[in-house]
């Protein structure tokens, strides 16, 4: 089969420890996950972890096109809330806020928010299937 070398390839393999409980593993690291039926709070669920990839892929982005921007960023934290629905299963709606902690404009605020929606690779496989709505605020 060709590969495009352009194209990036992400690799994830995960095990099923008991039937509490899984790990992921992904180059050096390992994640232990909630695939128990009745739930355990020591670890992400499925849908956890997918809002978890979200928020990640929002501030790795900010840390990508900061300093193409020349963009003064101290902090981030961002938030993320996801409604699922029953029948079909799925993430029907999600919603985030970023809290920026910076000194820049609200303009250069806003223009690095179109950045993290325009360049996001999980923000836009999740976009097209999901009522995905946030906003950036100062913090």
């Amino acid at each position: 089969m060709f590969m495009d070398p352009k194209k990036r390839i992400y690799q994830v393999e995960t095990e099923r420890v008991d039937a509490h409980g899984s790990i992921a593993y992904c180059k050096e690291a390992e994640v232990t996950l909630d695939t128990d039926v009745q739930n355990r709070n020591d670890a992400f669920n499925p849908a956890e972890l997918l809002l978890a990839a979200l928020s990640a892929c929002i501030i790795k982005g900010m840390e990508r096109v900061a300093p193409m921007l020349n963009f003064s960023l101290r902090g981030v934290e961002v938030r993320v809330t996801g409604v699922r629905q029953d029948a079909p299963p799925k993430m029907e709606s999600i919603r985030y806020e970023i809290l920026v902690d910076s000194d820049e404009s609200d303009r250069r605020l806003e223009l690095l928010h179109e950045n993290v929606q325009k360049y996001g690779t999980v923000f836009n496989t999740l976009a097209p299937g999901t009522q995905l709505t946030g906003v950036l605020r100062r913090k």
